[in-house]
């Protein structure tokens, strides 16, 4: 047996060599966890809201409240088995539109080898290596440093990469990230991570229409509290507070859900670049350069913060709470990479 104190740079426990396939297997089981769970979460926000409704158009509140909560409600399922169904069909547009989706809101427009020879190139290194169809190819026009990938499957795949990072990159770093998001491809990353952007804005925006609908509410409830008996009031109140707690829990709920299995994401894509490019160096210089620029993305979508290399919006250190961060520290990251076997 091998003396392990004879070999040079060991791994770090925890960094033996890679086991792609069990990887992308397990995340794809994960997001596919993640998609029902957050579907789910949308028909509990339905069920409350229907509840809500429920009560603050019953004659007597009190007993609507006191029902609703003892027996099933059946507004609460009819409004929560609404959701389940919008939401099933809102993650298969997301499926088949989400690319479409993620390149408008992001403001990347698809440019020819002729305007950027240089990204072209690389992309078609990394496609081959990759054993994949080369990306349609996309420029963010932004001195802001970062990249992404998107798509429904490698065939209909696409690249970008914002101006500031061409300009700043030199050719292997610029192989590197974007071997990252062939990784990213490859692992079939993209067709999961854009629903799970696209289902997390849904429940964000629920709970907004949510929020904004409680003015009415609270008001239906000062007219009806004034005409019915003293206990109407106070259910009217119950409710509402009821109803506040749950529409500000569940988008956090749905954020932490995301950025949980983004973080995975980007670890095994960081590996599969290497494997593409043979070359830690060049996707650790670019982290670091990405690291160091303080230029802000402005009018990066939040709501697909989760598919870029690196958060457009905030950077993670190491001590950073490991639950609210989209992307693992830039130092973990490159530990990793420089262990890699």
């Amino acid at each position: 047996m091998a003396d392990v104190a004879k070999i040079p740079n060991p791994p770090a426990a925890g960094l033996r060599r890679t086991d792609f396939f069990a990887a992308i297997r397990a995340n794809r089981r994960r997001t596919t966890l993640l998609c029902l769970g957050l579907i789910l979460l949308g028909g509990l926000l339905g069920y409350v809201i229907g509840l809500a409704f429920e009560v603050f158009t019953a004659n007597d509140p009190d007993f609507a409240l006191q029902n609703g909560l003892r027996i099933q409600s059946t507004g609460g399922l009819l409004a929560g088995g609404f959701m389940i169904v919008f939401g099933t069909l809102w993650t298969l547009v997301a499926l088949f539109l989400g690319d479409k989706i993620v390149l408008g809101l992001a403001g990347a427009k698809e440019v020819t080898a002729d305007e950027e020879q240089r990204l072209h190139n690389v992309v078609e290194e990394m496609a081959i290596a990759a054993g994949l169809p080369k990306p349609r190819v996309f420029v963010i026009e932004t001195p802001a440093l970062n990249a992404f990938a998107t798509g429904l499957k490698p065939e209909k795949a696409a690249i970008g990469v914002t101006r500031g990072l061409l300009q700043t990159l030199d050719r292997d770093e610029l192989q590197g990230v974007v071997g990252h998001e062939m990784g990213h491809i490859a692992n079939d990353d993209i067709v999961y991570m854009t629903a799970v952007g696209v289902i997390v804005g849904m429940v964000v925006l629920i709970a907004d229409v949510g929020l904004r609908s409680m003015r009415f509410m609270s008001f239906g409830g000062r007219s009806r509290s004034s005409s019915s008996n003293k206990g109407g009031g106070a259910a009217a109140i119950v409710m509402l507070v009821v109803l506040l707690v749950f529409l500000i829990l569940a988008p956090i709920a749905a954020k932490l859900l995301q950025m949980a299995i983004s973080r995975e994401r980007e670890y095994l894509a960081d590996a599969t670049g290497v494997k593409f490019t043979r070359n830690p160096l060049g996707l650790i210089g670019a982290l670091k350069k990405i690291e160091g620029s303080d230029i802000r993305f402005e009018g990066a979508p939040k709501a697909i913060q989760h598919l870029f290399i690196a958060n457009p919006f905030k950077k993670f250190g190491a001590k950073a709470g490991a639950m609210f961060a989209t992307h693992p520290a830039v130092s973990q990251r490159i530990e990793r990479l420089q262990n890699l076997g």
